[in-house]
């Protein structure tokens, strides 16, 4: 086997195990390659990665969109070519036409967050789904449109309404990660391990005795109300183990200074 293909099913591979079941995107008739290029990188972005191209223009595959897609070629490795758009939907059971003009249609309108809890519904239930989207300069025909089961129209400027192809789908992408729940890789604080309960009273402990120390806690009547109020605040903070280490180092720190506690008062 070629190392070239040995590398793109590699890729495939790897792709597919990072991404759950989502719609497709079908491109009708798409006239840059760019375009489909910077429509792979949105898929890529938001957890989607079957892509359908529908009779493009200027051939496929299309050097402009691999060099616009950096990073999501393996979207376009693996997409699927189709001779007219009966064809490249005749898989899907559900499928939802982007358009900036709904026309006079029966169709239900949705906006992308209902579109993506539609897809959601469905997908669930195991059908296969398509974001539907038409030509740059003309959008979708009326044929096109009537071969969807509803319209997704974005809120825009109705002064300047149309977008860039790769622009609405990423709308729709991201409202559509949103509805699947994806998440964004957990940060460094995400993965630190929580202080446990010993840890935490032990560190408000060392607080109290410190600002007791220091006669903050006056009048001597609202000892117990102040110390709520203080304690509450650590919780909500949700403090670390580091987090607690550090704050006693800072409590020790002061300690060893000492002070008057007037200016607290």
């Amino acid at each position: 086997m070629p190392k070239a293909d040995k590398s793109a099913k590699l890729r495939k591979a790897r792709a597919s195990a990072a991404f759950a079941p989502a719609p497709a995107v079908v491109m009708i008739e798409p006239q840059m390659g760019e375009n489909i290029g910077a429509a792979a990188r949105a898929m890529m972005n938001f957890g989607l990665c079957e892509l359908v191209v529908v009779n493009p223009r200027d051939g496929w595959p299309n050097e402009r969109a691999e060099a616009m897609a950096s990073g999501a070629a393996v979207i376009l490795e693996n997409a699927r070519l189709a001779a007219d758009s009966k064809s490249g939907l005749g898989g899907f059971s559900f499928a939802l036409a982007m358009t900036a003009r709904p026309r006079e249609s029966l169709l239900p309108v949705m906006t992308p967050r209902e579109a993506a809890q539609a897809f959601k519904t469905r997908i669930d239930r195991g059908e296969k789904c398509a974001i539907i989207l038409g030509p740059e300069r003309a959008g979708l025909s009326n044929d096109d449109v009537n071969r969807a089961d509803g319209v997704v129209s974005i809120p825009v400027n109705p002064a300047f309404a149309s977008l860039n192809v790769a622009q609405a789908l990423v709308v729709m992408a991201y409202e559509w990660a949103v509805a699947a729940g994806l998440s964004s890789p957990p940060s460094d604080l995400d993965l630190a391990p929580q202080a446990s309960k010993g840890q935490f009273e032990g560190f408000i402990g060392q607080l109290f005795d410190a600002l007791g120390e220091a006669e903050y806690f006056y009048p001597p009547e609202k000892r117990d109300a102040m110390q709520r109020k203080i304690k509450t605040a650590f919780v909500r903070a949700g403090l670390t183990e580091g987090e607690v280490r550090t704050l006693r180092g800072v409590v020790k720190a002061l300690g060893r200074r000492g002070g008057n506690s007037d200016d607290n008062r």
